[in-house]
């Protein structure tokens, strides 16, 4: 490890232009001529549209033009798709409504748009949308997922029967009755996991600009994934061919997995541009809107049990959840509650027998996607609400009953499709256990009660799966894209590299590991390296930053493409140096002839690529390498947390004391970045366990907590100081043997929360958020 090469708590470089406020957000790049777009959205949940009146607002001032759903069906624009193909237990396809970029017939959900204002001011289009007239017909609409399927709910989709849009099934269903039916204890419980907003800082952009000349497109967006989004637009929605499209994500600030998808936004301001005659549309959301249109997360309805032998032994988990999905499948929606969910749910454990069932439905709700965790933190949930619940009814020690049931042996096939290959939950468990002093936590609470205060303890021993691949495997689950990555290093003459990677930052600290990583192969300065990302006219195609896959899947890209780089560069320093190849080593950002006195800085040697006057014979000028790497399976971080908290009986206000946090994610690139991206996970899921819910009127359908007045966030004084600690086991299928960090604290808390909280009130009936009312309520009801 150098002092800046990997394992070295590198100061951030892309922080100086953020902190400055020199960032370049899609907000603030200016076109030529550009106009501003303003959607008219729907205020009823579910309604027919019987007509639309747009004279009053053309005729406002500032108006160029007032476009409709039925104008963009005219122009044959396609609807906005789901990417992964979900099969039901029958073996019949899901159930995918259309959904266009602009609702024409009908409206589905609060905030549905219907019409889109262009304007040579935002101010401008502001006003004039508001004298957009839309004459509706309500229907009536369902909001909960669990009343979805019923007789009389409305219908959303007319080609999904029932609102339910796939039957889902994983697991071995006759072994795991047969091991409910032999098992001495049977823990059972409701869960159901909150519906969040993801609210990242940056709110959505798009710009969409029309070059008649060229017959070209170019979009400006908030994107984690550029390149699939272009790969949408033009393949699926048919906006143009991917050669006359360039999709541009530049600076993004925070995406959380909702700036994964195409938006209708999107499309919408292509299509805009080029029909009014080539000049650039820009929208950016309000934050009002983002409540209603940013894909939200999580929100399931499940009923799970465990099945126990009389000595604490695990014999099956069962499970059966009822996914909401909203008012339209989004981009990876189907995936989210499936193969990312049931997955998992053998949690650390050796769980013999396995079955889960989902049921996905339609609700008159802003539709439903990954956010951070994906999945992963209801499966975390469900599994470890279960084993908590089970010590407390066996009378066991929690951290016993999970020592005992642990998996060891690896690599270990779990009943639902994954093949774990490394891990340590011991080691991580035995290390929590010591950084909480966990010995010492009856008399805390002990002190606590003498203060009139209830003290709880809760665990939770999670696991996810990151870096999803391979893409023949993901294929034949359903995927309609590969999940590779690729990159291309670019050695400039005077020995500055450039990186383009598919991968793409929006916090995450890419410009600083990615360089330590080039750092620590070529031994440059991380002054004289790039990383270039987020421009489909600049990088080749790439699957983009989602799933904590960019260094596992996107570092491992780069690292093959070092590994040609530095394979020329040797056989250039050994003909300039007149020594063999196999005699050649590269340290210190130099090429060296083994035993000698002989070297090159490495800046020479890329010189020597590029003048071309004394190569091997048959070489190729120049010093530039791609490469495309595709995991042979995904990586697995693990890890216990522990949070103890004290409780106020009398106004139900719970307090974190404290939070232990150790996790297992292979080799750590820059440890104080893994620590930021802990942090962040960690406020996000406790977010989850004590205040953020979304909340629908559940006979209109109106959203209830559309701005932060209602729909609370986690502040400074609401999160403890974490101890953030690690367990290395190197992950065997990339070349850095890495694992995943960025959603681990968003996956293991909220489990945690509600374990301790529980554990403190003494009544495991608990929902989510555990708000001041709702645990005072319990406290009560115990």
């Amino acid at each position: 490890m150098g002092l800046e090469g990997i394992g070295a708590r590198v100061v951030r470089k892309e922080d100086k232009r953020f902190i400055t406020g020199r960032g370049k957000y899609t907000d603030d790049i200016v076109l030529k001529d550009t106009t501003h777009g303003v959607f008219v959205r729907s205020p009823h949940a579910h309604a027919k549209i019987l007509s639309i009146d747009t004279a009053a607002a053309l005729a406002a001032p500032g108006v160029i033009a007032v476009l409709t759903g039925a104008d963009l069906a005219g122009d044959r624009i396609g609807g906005l798709i789901c990417g992964w193909m979900i099969h039901s237990r029958d073996g019949s396809p899901m159930k995918a409504g259309a959904h266009p970029a602009i609702a024409h017939d009908r409206v589905r959900h609060v905030g549905d748009q219907v019409a889109l204002v262009i304007a040579e001011t935002k101010a401008e289009a502001r006003d004039a949308a508001e004298l957009v007239e839309v004459e509706y017909e309500t229907l009536p609409a369902v909001v909960d997922p669990a009343h979805a399927m019923d007789a009389d709910a409305p219908q959303l989709h007319d080609v999904a029967p029932n609102n339910l849009i796939f039957d889902w099934v994983l697991g071995d269903e006759a072994a795991t009755d047969a091991a409910f039916a032999n098992a001495a204890h049977v823990v059972e419980l409701d869960i159901i996991n909150n519906r969040l907003s993801p609210n990242p800082m940056e709110p959505r952009s798009a710009i969409g600009y029309y070059d008649p000349s060229e017959e070209h497109y170019d979009l400006y967006t908030t994107s984690q994934n550029p390149h699939v989004a272009r790969l949408v637009l033009s393949a699926f929605i048919g906006i143009a061919p991917e050669h006359k499209l360039r999709v541009v994500a530049p600076d993004v600030g925070g995406g959380f997995g909702a700036k994964i998808y195409i938006y209708p936004e999107e499309t919408a301001c292509l299509w805009a541009s080029k029909r009014i005659g080539g000049r650039p549309v820009k929208w950016t959301s309000e934050r009002a809107e983002a409540f209603l249109t940013d894909c939200h997360g999580r929100d399931h309805v499940t009923k799970a049990k465990l099945a126990l032998a009389a000595d604490g032994t695990f014999l099956a988990l069962r499970s059966d959840t009822i996914a909401n999905i909203g008012a339209y499948m989004s981009t990876f929606s189907s995936a989210t509650p499936t193969y990312l969910h049931g997955t998992l749910l053998s949690g650390q454990y050796v769980i013999p027998a396995i079955f889960t069932n989902v049921k996905a439905v339609y609700t008159n709700t802003t539709p439903v996607d990954a956010y951070r965790g994906a999945g992963r933190p209801e499966a975390t949930f469900i599994v470890e609400r279960l084993v908590e619940t089970a010590a407390r009814q066996l009378g066991m020690d929690p951290a016993e009953l999970r020592r005992k049931n642990f998996i060891r042996s690896f690599p270990y096939q779990t009943p639902v499709i994954l093949t774990y290959d490394a891990g340590d939950f011991e080691g991580n468990l035995d290390k929590a256990l010591a950084a909480v002093d966990y010995a010492g936590f009856a008399a805390r609470k002990a002190e606590a009660k003498a203060r009139g205060k209830l003290r709880g303890i809760g665990f939770s021993s999670y696991i996810e799966a990151c870096g999803i691949a391979p893409s023949q495997a993901v294929g034949s689950l359903g995927s309609g894209v590969g999940l590779w990555e690729s990159a291309e290093v670019r050695v400039n003459p005077v020995g500055s590299v450039e990186i383009l990677t598919g991968s793409h930052s929006h916090g995450q600290g890419h410009e600083t590991t990615f360089a330590q990583l080039v750092n620590e192969r070529l031994g440059i300065g991380m002054e004289n390296i790039q990383i270039v990302h987020g421009d489909t006219d600049k990088v080749q195609f790439g699957m983009g930053t989602y799933g904590s896959r960019s260094g596992a899947v996107g570092m491992s890209a780069i690292v093959k493409a070092l590994d040609k780089v530095e394979a020329k560069a040797k056989k250039i320093a050994a003909h300039l140096m007149e020594a063999s190849e196999a005699d050649i080593v590269m340290e210190g950002g130099e090429l060296k002839v083994a035993g000698t006195d002989k070297k090159l800085p490495f800046f020479q040697v890329a010189l020597a690529a590029y003048t071309a006057h004394n190569l091997p014979a048959g070489m190729e000028p120049g010093l530039k390498e791609g490469a495309f790497y595709d995991p042979t399976n995904f990586t697995y971080p693990a890890g216990t947390y522990i949070c103890e908290v004290e409780v106020d009986p009398d106004t139900g206000k719970v307090e974190i004391v404290q939070f232990v946090a150790v996790d297992d994610f292979g080799r750590i690139i820059n440890p104080m970045i893994v620590e930021g991206q802990v942090h962040g996970g960690l406020a996000q899921g406790i977010g989850q366990a004590l205040m953020e819910g979304v909340s629908y009127d559940p006979q209109s359908g109106q959203l209830l907590t559309g701005s932060y007045m209602d729909y609370c966030m986690p502040r400074a004084d609401d999160v403890p100081s974490f101890k953030v600690d690690h367990v290395t086991t190197l992950c065997p299928g990339n070349p850095l043997g890495m694992k995943g960090c960025g959603e681990a604290g968003a996956i293991g808390s909220p489990p945690a929360v509600i374990n301790a909280i529980t554990d403190a009130i003494g009544n495991n009936n608990l929902s989510m958020p555990a708000t001041p009312a709702k645990v005072w309520a319990a406290v009560h009801a115990a």
